[in-house]
Protein backbone atom coordinates (compact mmCIF):
# COMPACT_ATOMS: atom_id res chain seq x y z
CA UNK A 1 0.00 0.00 0.00
CA UNK A 2 1.34 3.45 -1.13
CA UNK A 3 2.41 5.86 2.09
CA UNK A 4 -0.47 8.68 0.82
CA UNK A 5 -3.15 5.89 1.42
CA UNK A 6 -2.07 4.29 4.68
CA UNK A 7 -1.33 8.32 5.81
CA UNK A 8 -4.98 8.91 4.80
CA UNK A 9 -6.28 5.92 6.11
CA UNK A 10 -4.52 7.18 9.78
CA UNK A 11 -6.17 10.01 9.75
CA UNK A 12 -9.57 8.30 9.74
CA UNK A 13 -8.37 6.49 12.39
CA UNK A 14 -8.00 2.42 10.91
CA UNK A 15 -6.40 0.15 13.23
CA UNK A 16 -4.87 -1.28 10.48
CA UNK A 17 -3.78 1.42 8.65
CA UNK A 18 -1.67 2.65 11.62
CA UNK A 19 -0.16 -0.84 12.48
CA UNK A 20 1.53 -0.70 8.73
CA UNK A 21 2.74 2.98 9.37
CA UNK A 22 4.45 1.56 12.99
CA UNK A 23 5.55 -1.20 10.63
CA UNK A 24 7.22 0.81 8.17
CA UNK A 25 8.89 3.50 10.20
CA UNK A 26 9.59 1.55 13.56
CA UNK A 27 12.68 0.06 12.86
CA UNK A 28 14.57 3.32 12.06
CA UNK A 29 12.61 5.82 14.02
CA UNK A 30 14.06 3.66 16.81
CA UNK A 31 17.17 4.33 16.02
CA UNK A 32 16.58 8.34 16.40
CA UNK A 33 14.96 7.37 19.43
CA UNK A 34 18.05 5.79 20.65
CA UNK A 35 20.01 8.75 20.09
CA UNK A 36 17.86 10.70 23.03
CA UNK A 37 17.74 7.37 25.43
CA UNK A 38 19.92 6.88 28.53
CA UNK A 39 19.03 3.09 27.34
CA UNK A 40 16.56 0.16 25.28
CA UNK A 41 13.84 0.80 27.56
CA UNK A 42 14.01 4.70 27.51
CA UNK A 43 14.10 4.41 23.72
CA UNK A 44 10.78 2.04 23.86
CA UNK A 45 9.19 4.20 25.55
CA UNK A 46 9.92 7.22 23.23
CA UNK A 47 8.82 5.72 20.31
CA UNK A 48 5.59 4.58 21.80
CA UNK A 49 4.81 7.62 23.26
CA UNK A 50 5.84 9.19 19.83
CA UNK A 51 3.95 7.14 17.92
CA UNK A 52 0.90 7.99 20.48
CA UNK A 53 1.48 11.78 19.39
CA UNK A 54 1.75 10.81 15.62
CA UNK A 55 -1.42 9.52 15.68
CA UNK A 56 -3.33 11.79 17.20
CA UNK A 57 -1.70 14.35 14.90
CA UNK A 58 -1.23 13.04 11.80
CA UNK A 59 -4.48 14.78 10.24
CA UNK A 60 -2.26 17.77 10.46
CA UNK A 61 0.33 16.42 8.22
CA UNK A 62 -0.74 18.46 5.13
CA UNK A 63 1.31 16.26 3.03
CA UNK A 64 3.74 18.91 2.20
CA UNK A 65 7.03 18.26 2.65
CA UNK A 66 8.52 14.68 3.87
CA UNK A 67 6.20 12.66 6.13
CA UNK A 68 9.19 11.08 7.86
CA UNK A 69 10.77 14.37 8.70
CA UNK A 70 7.53 15.45 10.18
CA UNK A 71 7.52 12.45 12.29
CA UNK A 72 10.96 12.69 13.08
CA UNK A 73 10.32 15.74 14.75
CA UNK A 74 7.42 14.75 16.73
CA UNK A 75 9.97 12.09 18.03
CA UNK A 76 12.78 13.90 18.65
CA UNK A 77 9.96 16.57 20.52
CA UNK A 78 8.85 13.69 22.79
CA UNK A 79 12.33 12.83 23.50
CA UNK A 80 12.98 16.31 24.65
CA UNK A 81 9.94 16.54 26.78
CA UNK A 82 10.69 13.51 28.68
CA UNK A 83 13.54 15.54 29.78
CA UNK A 84 12.43 19.19 30.16
CA UNK A 85 12.92 19.19 33.82
CA UNK A 86 16.68 18.66 33.47
CA UNK A 87 18.48 21.74 35.18
CA UNK A 88 21.35 22.17 32.11
CA UNK A 89 24.42 23.50 33.29
CA UNK A 90 25.28 27.28 32.92
CA UNK A 91 27.79 27.89 30.73
CA UNK A 92 31.34 28.66 32.54
CA UNK A 93 33.29 29.58 29.60
CA UNK A 94 32.30 30.87 26.21
CA UNK A 95 35.44 30.69 25.00
CA UNK A 96 35.87 27.15 25.12
CA UNK A 97 38.03 25.52 22.60
CA UNK A 98 35.96 22.36 20.60
CA UNK A 99 37.12 19.17 21.63
CA UNK A 100 37.40 17.01 17.99
CA UNK A 101 36.46 13.48 18.17
CA UNK A 102 37.91 11.26 15.60
CA UNK A 103 36.79 7.74 14.92
CA UNK A 104 38.29 4.66 13.58
CA UNK A 105 36.32 2.23 12.18
CA UNK A 106 38.14 -0.12 12.85
CA UNK A 107 38.51 0.32 16.42
CA UNK A 108 35.13 2.02 17.67
CA UNK A 109 32.26 -0.17 17.08
CA UNK A 110 28.91 1.47 16.30
CA UNK A 111 27.50 -0.07 19.33
CA UNK A 112 29.84 0.84 21.95
CA UNK A 113 29.69 4.56 19.79
CA UNK A 114 26.00 4.35 21.25
CA UNK A 115 26.43 3.02 24.49
CA UNK A 116 28.89 5.54 25.62
CA UNK A 117 26.51 8.36 24.59
CA UNK A 118 23.38 7.07 26.31
CA UNK A 119 26.02 7.32 29.17
CA UNK A 120 26.31 11.01 29.20
CA UNK A 121 24.19 12.79 31.81
CA UNK A 122 21.07 13.85 30.56
CA UNK A 123 21.81 17.68 29.22
CA UNK A 124 24.65 16.37 27.48
CA UNK A 125 23.26 13.51 25.93
CA UNK A 126 20.40 15.93 24.19
CA UNK A 127 22.64 18.27 22.77
CA UNK A 128 24.87 16.18 21.67
CA UNK A 129 22.40 14.01 19.74
CA UNK A 130 20.98 17.40 18.42
CA UNK A 131 23.65 19.24 17.12
CA UNK A 132 25.74 16.21 16.42
CA UNK A 133 23.55 14.06 14.80
CA UNK A 134 20.75 15.76 13.98
CA UNK A 135 22.07 19.02 12.79
CA UNK A 136 20.41 22.15 14.56
CA UNK A 137 22.60 24.47 15.35
CA UNK A 138 23.15 25.96 19.12
CA UNK A 139 20.41 28.63 18.26
CA UNK A 140 17.82 26.16 17.69
CA UNK A 141 19.09 24.42 20.11
CA UNK A 142 18.51 27.01 22.96
CA UNK A 143 15.02 28.16 21.85
CA UNK A 144 13.73 24.44 21.83
CA UNK A 145 15.16 23.62 25.16
CA UNK A 146 15.05 27.01 26.88
CA UNK A 147 18.35 27.44 27.53
CA UNK A 148 21.72 30.12 26.54
CA UNK A 149 23.31 29.31 23.51
CA UNK A 150 26.36 29.25 25.36
CA UNK A 151 24.95 26.52 27.83
CA UNK A 152 24.22 24.22 24.48
CA UNK A 153 28.09 25.12 23.41
CA UNK A 154 29.01 24.38 27.28
CA UNK A 155 26.92 21.06 27.09
CA UNK A 156 28.25 19.74 23.81
CA UNK A 157 31.77 20.78 24.86
CA UNK A 158 31.59 18.85 27.69
CA UNK A 159 29.93 16.13 26.54
CA UNK A 160 32.52 15.63 23.20
CA UNK A 161 35.31 15.87 25.90
CA UNK A 162 33.30 12.66 28.28
CA UNK A 163 33.17 10.57 24.94
CA UNK A 164 36.72 11.80 24.04
CA UNK A 165 38.36 10.14 27.12
CA UNK A 166 36.03 6.99 26.84
CA UNK A 167 37.20 6.54 23.18
CA UNK A 168 41.13 6.95 24.64
CA UNK A 169 40.77 4.69 27.40
CA UNK A 170 39.21 2.48 25.15
CA UNK A 171 42.02 2.61 22.08
CA UNK A 172 44.80 2.40 24.79
CA UNK A 173 43.41 -0.84 26.32
CA UNK A 174 42.81 -2.54 22.58
CA UNK A 175 46.29 -1.02 21.95
CA UNK A 176 47.74 -2.70 25.39
CA UNK A 177 45.95 -6.09 24.50
CA UNK A 178 47.41 -6.10 21.25
CA UNK A 179 50.70 -5.61 22.15
CA UNK A 180 50.82 -8.38 24.46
Amino acid sequence: MALEKIIADCKKNHPKAQEQLYQLFAKKFFGVCLKYSRNYDDAQDILQDGFIIIFTKISQYSGKGSFEGWAKRILINTALQRFKEIRFLEVLDDSIAEVELELDDDKISLDYLLRIIQELPDQYRIVFSLYILDGYSHKEISEMLNISTGTTKSNLYRARLILKEKIEKLTEVKFESSAK
